[in-house]
């Protein structure tokens, strides 16, 4: 048992680095399948699950440290989401992404009252799938960012993460296979790509504009200025907390306004200066590891039990969302590259993305990316209203 603070947090980092490391200088296939945030989660619950987390030391560090990186991980975040760079989009590929924002949307909801108590019970279940949700309009650091703003149970949380890694993995690989189909699917739904090229160039110049090198400097105030809005928003969400409540709306609670308001200021700080600092990206990866770290060292192994019934779940979804996809795309004659695209930035990310984009074209990587970024900047508001929907379901069900 570590029963140390520092300890403890020192482990959780070297575990993180240790998979990061393998994963580099290793080029172990199984990262492929399995990515190393997974295997942080999973070697995590299982430390957790024998107890070795089990000490008062260890229990204060977590709740002096969660809250704060996590909040300061939503800010960093979000700075990369100037709006005014997914202009470069044009508002047909806004709309293509929206589009599988809501097919998505749809088979949550629908699925949802089959899948709610074989998931382990709608009060622990729906907070985690809405959480997984805001994961699937703009990656893993919005299901991290529920965290706080949700009731999220670990148990259900490493089950939503269990989905995630099982559904992106096969998803990515049907994306890339149906590349051969692409014709087909343009000819039925009488495609217009006529100014696609010309999209693909803006969006690849605005990414190419970003790529520079980041200073200590840079990092020693990225750290500092996002600590301090951690700090600032949270004593924000308190106090606004607190005045809700005396007028009567206490279902605002302090995790939810806190998150609210500190993705509005991300936001805003996107469109200033701050925007363009390097080491946004990174920084941002570090406090995600920490943030997860954390997480599934309050989890146990026993709880994935679930997992299968989640990942049913999680397929009978997508196979919801292609049905859509296609009926929107003979509506508006969207062809499958750019919908295959916006698929994996809403499920995988702005990481992700340019995979798919790519295996059509080299020169539309800039478009998957700038999708991922217009998921990353509504994935916390989608996340909030989805667990509005299912917490009001649960209730109804329950």
């Amino acid at each position: 048992m570590i029963t140390n603070g520092f300890t403890y947090i020192a482990f959780l980092m070297f575990i993180a680095g240790g998979m990061l490391a393998l994963q580099k200088y290793t080029k172990w296939k199984i990262f492929d399948i399995v990515p190393p945030l997974v295997w942080i989660y999973v070697l995590n619950m299982v430390f957790c699950t024998i107890g070795m987390y089990d000490s008062e030391g260890c229990s204060t560090a977590y709740s002096s440290l969660k809250n704060n990186l996590l909040y300061a991980m939503i800010f960093v975040m979000l700075l990369r989401c100037d709006f005014r760079k997914l202009a470069k989009l044009s508002g047909r590929m806004i709309a293509i992404f929206l589009g599988c924002s809501v097919t998505l949307a749809i088979g949550f909801i629908v699925l949802y009252p089959l899948f709610m108590n074989s998931m382990g019970g709608g009060e622990k279940s729906w907070a985690a799938v809405a959480a997984l949700y805001a994961s699937w309009v703009g990656g893993s650091a919005n299901m991290a960012a529920m965290q706080d703003a949700l009731p999220v149970d670990p148990g259900a949380y490493s089950c939503a993460l269990a989905l995630d890694t099982v559904c992106y993995s096969v998803w990515i690989a049907l994306l890339l296979l149906a590349v051969k189909i692409a014709p087909k699917w343009d000819k039925a739904t009488k495609a217009d790509t006529s100014k696609l090229q010309a999209v693909a160039e803006a969006a690849n110049k605005e990414v190419a504009d970003e790529k520079k090198k980041a200073s200590a400097g840079d990092w020693i105030f990225l750290i500092g200025i996002s600590l301090l809005v951690s700090a600032l928003s949270q004593n924000v969400g308190a106090s606004a907390n607190a005045a809700l409540k005396s007028v009567g709306l206490g279902m605002f609670d302090k995790g939810t306004i806190t998150t609210v308001f500190v993705t509005i200021l991300g936001l805003i700080c996107a469109m200033t200066p701050m925007g363009k600092l390097p080491a946004v990206e990174e920084l941002s990866n570090v406090y995600l590891y920490a943030v997860v770290s954390l997480l599934a060292s309050t989890a146990t192994v026993v709880d994935l039990i679930n997992a299968p019934m989640w990942v049913v779940y999680g397929f009978i979804i997508l196979a919801i969302h292609v049905v859509l996809m296609f009926l929107l795309s003979k509506l508006f004659k969207w062809d499958l590259c750019m919908v295959s695209t916006a698929s994996l930035a809403n499920i995988g990310g702005s990481a992700s993305a340019p995979i798919v984009a790519s295996a059509y074209d080299p020169s539309y990587a800039g478009i998957g990316v700038l999708m991922g970024v217009l998921g990353a900047a509504i994935g916390n508001f989608f996340g909030l209203g989805m667990g509005a929907i299912l917490n009001w379901m649960s209730g109804l069900l329950g």
